[in-house]
C-alpha cells in the first residue's frame, strides 16, 4: 500500500478527541485508528490510594519506541502487533490486536505531539482545545464509571499532576497544530471540513 497518511488527533485529556474519532468514523470509511493510550507502560503497583506514584501525565509514561516503530510499520504499508491496556490494573494486557494498514491512520493521544520523532511521522496535526473545567468534569465521569477510580483519587491525581502535566507537556504542542478545533466533537463546523478535507485524502491515496 503506498501514500498512507497519519492524522493527529492531539489535546488535553477529557477535550473530546474520542468523540472527534468517532463522529468522523460515522462519516468517512476505510481509516484505521490508533489510540496512544494503548502504548502506556504498565504500572500494575497502582492502586486508588497510591495513584500518583506512576505519573500517567508525563512522556516518559509512553512506550513511545514502540509506537514510532508501528507507525512507521503502518506507513510501509505493513501489518501490527497493538499492544491493549488494562486500566483498571494498570497494566499492558498479554493480547494485542493485529491491525492492518489503511490508507489513513488517525493517531489519537495526549502527547502525540510532544516527542519529535512521534510527531515527525504525522501528516496533519490537529488540536483538540476545550476548557480544563468541561475536560476535568469528562475525566472523572470516564474514570469512576470505566475505570474503577473513587472520587478522591481522581480528584488528588488531576491536582497533583494531570493539571500540571497538561501546561507542562500537552498546551505548549498547541504550536505545532496546522488545525485547531475548539469544543472538540461539539465543533460541528470544524467537524465538516475535517470530514471533507479526510475524503479528498482518500481520493489522492486511492488514484
Amino acid at each position: 500500500m503506498e501514500k498512507v497518511k497519519v492524522i493527529g488527533i492531539g489535546g488535553g485529556s477529557g477535550s473530546g478527541k474520542t468523540t472527534i474519532v468517532r463522529k468522523i468514523g460515522e462519516l468517512v470509511p476505510n481509516f484505521l485508528c490508533i489510540a496512544q493510550d494503548n502504548y502506556y507502560l504498565s504500572a500494575e503497583y497502582i492502586t486508588n490510594t497510591n495513584i500518583t506514584a506512576f505519573n500517567f501525565d508525563h512522556p516518559s509514561a509512553f512506550d513511545s519506541k514502540l509506537l514510532v516503530e508501528q507507525l512507521k510499520a503502518l506507513k510501509r504499508g505493513k501489518s501490527i502487533e497493538m499492544p491493549q491496556y488494562d486500566f483498571v490494573h494498570h497494566r499492558r494486557r498479554d493480547q494485542t490486536i493485529t491491525l492492518e494498514p489503511k490508507p489513513i491512520v488517525i493517531l489519537e493521544g495526549i502527547m502525540i505531539y510532544f516527542e519529535k520523532s512521534v510527531r515527525d511521522l504525522i501528516d496533519l496535526k490537529i488540536f483538540v482545545d476545550t476548557p480544563d473545567d468541561i475536560r476535568f468534569i469528562r475525566r472523572l465521569q470516564r474514570d469512576m464509571v470505566e475505570r474503577g477510580r473513587t472520587m478522591d483519587s481522581v480528584i488528588n491525581q488531576y491536582l497533583d499532576v494531570v493539571r500540571p502535566g497538561h501546561f507542562q507537556f500537552i498546551e505548549p504542542t498547541k504550536v505545532f497544530a496546522d488545525l485547531i478545533v475548539p469544543e472538540g466533537g461539539n465543533n460541528q463546523a470544524a467537524l465538516d471540513v475535517l470530514s471533507s478535507f479526510m475524503r479528498n485524502l482518500l481520493g489522492s491515496t486511492e488514484g
